[in-house]
């Protein structure tokens, strides 16, 4: 079967299409990705996958949705797919409606997280609740990430067959690593008796930042190893001048990593995961740390709270409140039987649930490939 795979951004095929389309390609189906062009696509390239580049632009510009549709539906009828694959909103919704226009005999979507669930004006959620709502009518297979979506999915009418299938991480890569840990400290030069709060997310507004930054500021003797980057298509605010505010407060206490290729190694390193969103779908990270065995202390929202157990694998905050964020680190930060208790439970976790093996089985036999 000829399998395109469709998502936004090099970042998102690079980081949550391509264990997918490695699976796909071993049960012997030709698998194409499409996305914009991007420096990240040269990992899915070196392993032999032909990446279809397109405008995408992650906005609602009338006229990049129209280029980027076009480019779309051209591809599709220049190639015959028997599946198209789509993956995010604005891509998904792009993608569904192409390959209806060209007439590809099936269309999926992997929902990652609903837009009219993100806080945000009225008419922006509105619009993308419409949006929805129009994509599930061109869906044949309509699969989410978080048991919560996939209700709101049925509740709402967007397609009555919604399953969540969940998330998954290779434990193979992701797990306690005691040599990673003595080498990630040397190079950065942090004691091995010190506490290491680390934060993997894109440098955004709503991966909550801001929260962090200002929370870390009240965890004495706590290092936070920022990781990660703003893409070129992400929007609004930089978060540079809450990065200069927490550095006046914390000094060398805090590491600003950027993007980094061996994030495992650097997890296996830290002591404490934290992801404060404000929106998510079912977050890898926090699978990644899962695995990797450390306590998770995250937002009560959706696909957050369906990961962690609060009080058993890690602590759950309000979204976007610094004290409450600051007083669950803290806890932990002094507590070392705790976060070794919280760990191990959130291990034991994520290898009955979140398995990358599992979860990309059960979505391949749920796409019929």
């Amino acid at each position: 079967m000829r399998v395109l795979e469709v998502t936004n951004v090099d970042f998102s095929l690079r980081h949550f299409l391509l264990p997918l389309m490695r699976a796909a390609r071993a049960r012997g189906h030709e698998v194409v990705g499409m996305c914009a062009e991007g420096p990240l696509l040269e990992v899915a390239r070196a392993e032999g996958f032909r990446i279809i580049p397109v405008p995408m632009a992650r906005s609602l510009s009338p006229r990049a949705n129209i280029a980027a549709w076009r480019a779309i539906r051209a591809a599709l009828r220049d190639e015959r797919f028997d599946l198209v694959h789509a993956h995010m909103p604005i891509s998904g919704i792009l993608a569904r409606l192409a390959a209806r226009a060209a007439g590809v005999p099936r269309v999926a979507y992997t929902c990652h997280g609903f837009l009219f669930n993100q806080p945000g004006p009225l008419w922006r959620r509105g619009l993308s609740l419409g949006m929805e709502w129009l994509g599930g009518r061109l869906t044949d297979r309509f699969l989410t990430v978080s048991e919560e979506e996939a209700a709101d999915a049925r509740r709402l009418f967007i397609h009555r067959g919604a399953v969540a299938l969940g998330n998954g991480r290779d434990p193979a890569l992701f797990h306690p690593d005691p040599a990673a840990r003595a080498a990630i400290r040397a190079e950065l030069g942090v004691p091995e008796e010190a506490v290491v709060v680390v934060a993997v997310a894109r440098l955004v507004r709503h991966k909550g930042w801001p929260e962090l930054l200002e929370a870390m500021a009240r965890v004495p003797g706590a290092h936070l190893w920022a990781v990660g980057e703003r893409l070129p298509s992400d929007h609004g605010a930089d978060m540079d001048l809450h990065f200069a505010r927490a550095e006046a407060a914390m000094g060398p206490r805090l590491h600003r990593l950027g993007y980094r290729r061996d994030v495992a190694r650097v997890m296996a390193a830290a002591d404490i995961f934290c992801l404060p969103s404000h929106f998510e779908g079912l977050p890898m990270s926090g699978i990644e740390a899962m695995l990797t065995g450390l306590p998770v202390v995250a937002t009560d929202i959706r696909g957050c709270r369906e990961l962690v157990r609060g009080g058993e694998t890690g602590l759950l905050v309000p979204p976007m409140q610094a004290a409450p964020l600051a007083d669950a680190l803290s806890r932990l930060a002094a507590d070392a039987q705790l976060r070794h208790s919280m760990g191990q439970a959130g291990l034991a976790r994520a290898l009955s649930h979140y398995t990358e093996a599992r979860v990309l089985a059960r979505t391949l036999d749920h796409l019929g490939l």
